[in-house]
């Protein structure tokens, strides 16, 4: 009979191979984001969603894990059909890393849901999905997500980069960022955005 260690062991070894197969499908020059996604979205995520499965010790931290690095799994093998790869990439992929079939079917029909947030109420979704999404959205607070937005589509105007911006941090901030602990520790850095997105304060110096 296998015992319960050696299969923490196994999972860990999976996750492990899934997180360098996502980091070697990262840096494919093919991918749109191919100098910084790893870096500067998928790895901030990982920490974040890892210190909050420390405050949530109920939540599967294998499948936090596991959504964090197959969450914009699409968009890094194909970007321009990347609302509808991520669900077959993802399997193909789990089954190839020999994930259990149950776990498999959990992980992509939390993927399923996760790509429904803004349709619904994230705060009634499993924790796992929770923490994932909150991780996801604050992350893009943390380094240079957003400028790097500014290089990358430097063909749009200022005012556009700007409104696209704030559109974004705003629907994340309502939508995805749904952990009340989460809101509380980066409402300063949610505030900062704003104003460097031009939501100015009526005084400076009080």
């Amino acid at each position: 009979m296998v015992g319960f260690d050696t299969i923490l062991i196994v999972m860990k070894v999976r996750i492990e191979k899934l997180k360098e197969k996502v980091r070697k499908d990262c840096e494919n020059p093919n991918f749109f984001h191919h100098t910084w996604f790893y870096n500067y979205h998928l790895l901030i995520v990982e920490q974040i969603a890892l210190e909050l499965c420390n405050k949530y010790p109920e939540a599967d931290n294998e499948i936090v894990q596991s959504l964090v690095w197959l969450h914009d799994y699409g968009k890094i093998v194909d970007f321009d059909n990347q609302y509808k790869a991520t669900i077959p990439y993802a399997k193909k992929l789990l089954a190839k890393l020999a994930f259990p079939k149950d776990i498999i079917s959990k992980i992509l029909s939390y993927i399923e849901l996760y790509d429904k947030y803004k349709e619904q109420d994230f705060r009634k979704v499993p924790l796992e999905v929770q923490i994932v999404s909150s991780a996801d959205g604050v992350s893009h607070l943390v380094g240079p997500f957003y400028y790097i937005y500014f290089y990358e589509y430097s063909d749009m105007s200022i005012d556009e980069l700007i409104r696209s911006n704030i559109e974004k941090a705003k629907r994340d901030w309502n939508k995805k960022i749904v952990l009340p602990e989460v809101k509380r520790a980066f409402k300063k850095r949610y505030d900062l955005f704003l104003e460097q997105m031009g939501k100015f304060p009526k005084k400076y110096v009080t």
